[in-house]
């Protein structure tokens, strides 16, 4: 009898039951009181449960009726998915969409852009993932995704193009228990050579053989971000970190800015961020939307001009 049951059957129980009564169900659903009535009782019957107690009132779920009422609401939620689904794809719209983000960039905004999209296609499915330094070009040339975000001019491709997002500050920083951090004044290279330097590794061979930001021959090499910051509030050394990685840690005190002079002005510099993709394959409707979102939503506004690259420029990756 299961075989017998239908949508509408399905949807009349769950609007009753968020109606609180058949009467409300009906009014919502704009059908006769009676056919919702007889609907429902229909859909006792095939699944063999009382869904509602009719002793009172009012109708009241019984202990059947609440559990299945889960289901319904799941059943409802896959069939509308599954309808735009459906329209995504007669109106051309990705079943995927991928995005590989480069650490340094904020993922606050990555967040709110992919929320745009989600609200308008919530049938494509999304994925995210974050790497350093080479990973967003070296996704790229793989076909490992189909948009990146990059930072710096130091990992460059003429397959690939670019669009200019934000610049994002990089901060110096040590523990506040740190020796580095008692100091005051400006600090040389010479002073931040003696303490280890925690350093982002790059996880593909893109920078073999060279360092970006590398001050200290001691360094210790990690592969996250979060074990970079884990490490510099440990006290183990000092290192760069995006400002809105640590905004917490510095505003209580945790974490001390360097006045290191060879990082930037009072140890600050700022890299520019690109998003990135194949100039050899064009960008689906959801690609676009997500192209879009991202320009909106990264600051300021004079750095969402095209731009295409094909030569280094003066702001590395930091590691």
């Amino acid at each position: 009898m299961l075989d017998a049951l239908t949508l509408d059957q399905i949807r009349m129980f769950v609007t009753v039951a968020e109606a609180g009564s058949f009467r409300a169900g009906a009014t919502r659903l704009r059908r006769a009181q009676s056919a919702v009535s007889h609907a429902i009782a229909n859909l006792e019957h095939q699944l063999d449960v009382s869904l509602f107690d009719r002793s009172g009132h009012r109708p009241t779920l019984t202990p059947a009726g609440l559990a299945l009422l889960e289901d319904a609401h799941a059943v409802l939620l896959k069939v509308d998915f599954m309808r735009a689904r459906a329209r995504g794809l007669g109106e051309g719209v990705e079943i995927e969409l991928s995005l590989m983000v480069d650490t340094l960039y904020p993922l606050p905004v990555v967040a709110a852009a992919l929320k745009a999209v989600r609200e308008t296609w919530p049938s494509v499915r999304l994925r995210l993932a974050v790497a350093p330094l080479g990973g967003p070009l070296q996704a790229l040339r793989e076909r490992q995704c189909d948009l990146a975000i990059m930072a710096g001019e130091d990992f460059l491709d003429p397959r690939i193009e670019t669009e200019a997002l934000q610049r994002v500050p990089i901060v110096a920083v040590a523990a506040a228990s740190h020796a580095l951090a008692r100091r005051r004044k400006a600090l040389t290279s010479v002073e931040l050579a003696d303490h280890v330097q925690i350093v982002l590794e790059d996880p593909t061979p893109l920078s073999e053989g060279r360092d970006f930001g590398v001050l200290s021959p001691q360094t210790l090499r990690v592969g996250t971000q979060d074990a970079k910051r884990a490490l510099i509030l440990g006290g183990v050394g000092w290192g760069r970190l995006p400002r809105w990685v640590i905004e917490r840690e510095l505003a209580e005190k945790q974490l001390v800015p360097l006045a290191a002079t060879a990082l930037g002005p009072l140890g600050v510099a700022h890299t520019q961020t690109y998003l990135a993709r194949r100039t050899d394959r064009a960008l689906g409707v959801a690609a676009t939307a997500l192209r879009l979102a991202l320009h909106q939503h990264a600051s300021p506004p004079q750095a969402r001009q095209r731009r295409v690259r094909s030569a280094a420029g003066s702001d590395p990756a930091t590691p």
